[in-house]
């Protein structure tokens, strides 16, 4: 699962970094590493979000309460995250026109995309088998008691 909060802090420093850049006059070339890491971030929350409008089942069983904590530190950081990218268009529109600004949403959506197709399907995919692995583990040890209770009845 993603750590709403960790990219939360992920996105606020390197959007800290982005907006000292553009104080300073950097072009957005020089500063494409910190705005990927932006996206990067701002990806992280938005899959975070799905996972949270899914949980796994042991999550919703056991962790009844966290789930509505996770559901508003999800909201705030969305929040955040629209607000960041709002004044992110802002300066990037000013410094350099729209038309930069249109080129920055088609890179955030390869790089959401990139993501998509490797970290968080491999993590959808890593989920799946522990919750499939509990779920067997479960079901064993059940029936292995039920056996176990049904020997200890037989030779009484």
């Amino acid at each position: 699962m993603i750590d709403p909060v960790t990219a939360m802090a992920t996105a606020g420093a390197a959007f800290n970094t982005i907006k000292k850049g553009f104080e300073i006059g950097r072009d957005i070339e020089s500063m494409a590493s910190d705005i990927g890491r932006w996206m990067s971030a701002v990806s992280d929350i938005t899959e975070a979000e799905k996972q949270a409008q899914n949980p796994p089942i042991f999550k919703k069983l056991a962790f009844r309460g966290s789930v509505e904590q996770e559901a508003m530190e999800l909201f705030a950081a969305k929040m955040k995250m629209e607000q960041q990218r709002d004044e992110l268009r802002q300066y990037i529109s000013f410094t350099m026109g729209i038309s930069a600004w249109q080129q920055l949403i088609a890179m955030e959506a390869k790089i959401r995309k990139d993501r998509q197709d490797t970290i968080y399907k491999q993590a959808a995919r890593r989920r799946a088998f522990v919750e499939w692995s509990a779920i067997i583990v479960l079901i064993s040890i059940i029936v292995g008691a039920i056996i176990w209770f049904a020997w200890f009845l037989s030779i009484r």
